[in-house]
């Protein structure tokens, strides 16, 4: 019998072993994720601040369920009843002592009391009303339609406060040319008819006014006065917003941009077995929407326009144009305005001052601005100017970012003023600025206490690839570091503030949920287990983090994944990440969760891997966001030209047997490797690659390399099609068919090229259902078998 459970006992150790030291294949890591374990998202917390809800599946269903903790009793439960949601606590807008809250739910109005814990629905409309906000009388303003409307709590009188119109102001003909038969017409009308002489002498021609009747709500209007009607015209109302003393509403009319031309995508294989056409994006370089905004003044009954035109540096030329001295030349006689976009206002609390967040539309300058609203004049608070693009955490050109009020004197703002995105503070009255952090790090995200006593952060303070939670008081002084975990830890934070959720990871382990008490020190408590019996069966290797100069004399950080058994060429692969702007080389698990597998895939097999975060990647501060502006594969190409010398050095690969992989910029840059530095890489593996930057989209290239038309020496050197004769090595290059980021007709084109220059050393697999980010795992897996079979038939021999 011992002998017999001592058989058992080895063999149940050896099974184990057995299915530990299982190799890696392509058809396991690329399966549906969910064998590795659903990780926890979708974290929210009760306004009472006792429980958190959050999304999970640790039972491997077809769909995530509804969990809930509370800080009393941290085991996970499931969430039956869903009614519970109920007391979840969204984006709240809180009255001046915080113990009111408005929120929207499915298209209509809430009022909570935080003191009693009572809800009360403000409305109950088929319609959707949205952006409450508390006036400071005490009233609620909430927005149907395009219009506002007040709510009078004590009386429970509704009152429309603006009466917009979409269309033109009867009587204007400015959108249609009059002709000799109207002209006819008209003379006729007047030579007829008394009325019509009468009213011509009146100056109303043949309109007639609005008449009385009922209000939205079924109000009586008669005995009121009339609204003023505010005519859009052909243009898109949006951004209404009104003071909170309700004197003042302020709102943009978008002109929208005619004559663009929308791509189409074909897609091959549909239910119907016709092919469908899919409606694209435009191209970079199309014209843009062009906003004004405007001033509503409640009490005068006047409307004037907010005065952009005298703002510093609106007249500016980027300095690329000095490339172009003729285009330049006749850009000085115009002597234009740049177009400009612009956030806000966001008022002070008692509604005195509002802050305007204005981009210029070429995104070289951003403008924090003090709005007059009884005059529509601006005044400078802070000018941040790039001659590359304006960016990084908190200060994007595409949205207001962080900014807010700490008092009716004071804002705050983040800056990229000394390099890395920190945290300031402006006096409004005094002009005085003040810096609040400093460093070589970033401010990433950013959110003031309900008291606006603290700023509360998470920043990468202590190693660019570490992210943790931090204070700081309004007034300055040191951060308060709260978390502590080495990784990523991303932070949602109870309403009262006193506890904090974290999402955190590590390099080989996924995220987690974690409970902590939002005080230093405090210990985070592990929530939840989601990876699967499987996944942890495997050694997931926790690659080198390691730096190394790149020969512009910059520290470059990445991944090393070392394989234990090298084979005897000493390959080596680089994974290039996606975006351009991210971050991969860091202590958290990464959302490349795919690649992270088969990079130990590789290493199993013999490779050495190296994952760059090359100069454009986020974390990194400006400069090295900015490194690539005008010139895209250029220090971030180099780059891995650099960090395959760093392998050869330090890691004993052979130089002659690199190869390298990646997806959308990732294939970018393995195109333009294989292009400009063949005598680097044997191999590349080329997925959803932008091949013609002149035809992605406007948002992203803009910035980088400004427009086609304007300075096509940025995309001439910037776009592989252009360097498509200098392929040498081995080339696979895969996209998916209907894929509306980066389009297929990009493929297409430098296969073309490659047909008329007689090259034979490239091969294109496509996936015909596949969008950008590919979902089948068929496609995963045929894809990455392919790459695989790429390195195994080229670097090893």
């Amino acid at each position: 019998m011992k002998k017999y459970l001592l058989f058992l006992s080895v063999f149940a150790v050896e099974y184990s072993f057995a299915q530990q030291i299982a190799p890696l294949t392509v058809e396991k890591i690329m399966r549906d994720p969910k064998w590795m374990g659903i990780a926890p998202t979708n974290y929210r917390w009760t306004a009472d601040s006792k429980t958190v809800y959050f999304n999970w599946n640790p039972e491997n269903k077809p769909k995530e369920e509804l969990y809930k903790i509370s800080t009393a009793s941290t085991k996970p439960v499931k969430a039956i009843d869903k009614e519970d949601e109920k007391l979840l606590a969204t984006n709240f807008s809180y009255n001046k002592d915080n113990s009111l809250g408005l929120v929207e739910k499915s298209g209509d109005i809430y009022l909570q009391n935080f003191k009693t814990n009572k809800e009360i629905r403000i409305t109950n409309t088929m319609e959707r009303e949205s952006n409450p906000v508390f006036l400071t009388n005490g009233d609620i303003v909430y927005q149907l339609g395009d219009n506002l409307y007040e709510v009078n709590l004590k009386s429970a009188e509704t009152k429309q406060l603006t009466n917009f119109v979409k269309g033109k102001k009867p009587g204007r003909t400015d959108a249609k040319p009059v002709t000799d038969q109207d002209k006819w017409l008209r003379a006729e009308q007047t030579e007829l008819f008394d009325i019509i002489k009468k009213r011509n002498a009146e100056g109303r021609g043949g309109a007639r006014g609005a008449g009385g009747g009922r209000g939205r709500f079924g109000a009586p209007t008669g005995d009121t006065k009339s609204l003023k009607e505010i005519y859009a015209d052909d243009k898109f109302l949006n951004a209404v917003t009104i003071s909170p003393d309700g004197h003042y509403i302020t709102y943009k009319l978008t002109t929208p941009a005619l004559n663009n031309h929308s791509t189409i995508v074909p897609n091959y294989v549909t239910s119907s077995g016709y092919t469908e056409d899919i409606p694209g994006r435009t191209k970079v370089g199309e014209n843009e929407n062009i906003s004004e905004g405007f001033i509503y003044d409640t009490q005068k009954d006047s409307i004037y326009s907010i005065q952009f035109s005298t703002i510093s540096g609106i007249k500016d030329l980027p300095d690329f144009y000095k490339d172009y001295p003729k285009e330049l030349e006749a850009l000085k006689k115009k002597n234009e305005d740049r177009p400009i976009n612009f956030f806000g206002p966001v008022w002070n609390e008692n509604g005195t001052t509002g802050v305007l967040v204005a981009t210029s539309i070429d995104n070289k300058d951003r403008w924090i601005l003090k709005l007059d609203a009884s005059t529509g004049k601006l005044s400078l608070i802070d000018r941040q100017h790039d001659e590359a693009w304006i960016g990084g955490p908190g200060i994007s050109g595409f949205f207001q970012g962080s900014t807010g009020w700490i008092d009716n004197n004071r804002i705050y703002y983040q800056s990229e003023a000394t390099g890395y995105s920190h945290l300031y503070i402006a006096n409004i009255a005094t002009g005085d600025k003040k810096q609040l952090t400093t460093g070589k790090w970033e401010v990433q995200t950013l959110k003031l206490s309900k008291d606006k006593s603290t700023f509360y952060f998470t920043a990468n303070k202590e190693h660019p690839g570490i992210t943790n939670f931090f204070k700081i008081g309004v007034n300055g002084g040191e951060p308060v570091q709260i978390t502590s975990m080495k990784g990523l830890n991303e932070i949602t934070l109870s309403p009262d503030e006193k506890w904090v959720t974290i999402n955190y990871s590590f390099m080989d382990k996924p995220a987690e949920l974690y409970l902590q008490a939002n005080k230093p020190g405090a210990k985070a408590v592990k929530i939840t287990q989601s990876t699967s019996a499987e996944f942890n069966s495997y050694k997931w290797r926790q690659p080198d983090m390691v730096t190394f100069k790149n020969r512009y004399g910059t520290d470059v950080y990445a991944r090393v994944y070392k394989s234990d058994n090298p084979h005897p060429n000493h390959p080596a692969v680089v994974f290039v990440h996606g975006a351009g702007y991210l971050q991969n080389v860091h202590f958290g698990w990464s959302t490349y969760f795919r690649e992270f597998m088969f990079n130990n895939l590789l290493a199993d097999n013999g490779y050495t891997v190296i994952d760059i975060d090359y100069t454009g990647s986020s974390g990194y501060g400006r400069d090295f966001r900015t490194g690539i502006y005008r010139h895209m594969g250029g220090k971030d190409l180099t780059d891995q030209a650099d960090g395959v010398k760093f392998l050869v050095e330090k890691y004993g690969v052979n130089p002659k047997h690199v190869g390298l992989y990646g997806g959308s910029y990732g294939g970018f840059i393995t195109l333009m490797a294989m292009f400009n530095e063949s005598d680097v890489f044997t191999s590349g593996a080329a997925l959803r690659s932008v091949t013609d930057w002149a035809h992605y989209n406007h948002g992203y290239t803009s910035n980088i390399l400004n427009e086609p038309f304007n300075d096509p020496i940025a995309y001439k050197q910037s776009s592989p099609i252009y360097f498509a004769d200098k392929l040498k090595g081995n080339l696979l290059m895969a996209h998916g068919m209907v894929d509306v980021n980066v389009h297929f007709q990009d493929i297409v084109r430098i296969t073309q090229r490659f047909i008329e220059l007689g090259k034979n050393n490239w091969e294109l697999a496509v996936f015909p259902v596949e969008d950008h980010g590919f979902i089948e795992p068929s496609s995963w897996t045929d894809e990455y078998k392919r790459i695989f079979k790429l390195y195994e038939s080229t670097l090893k021999k």
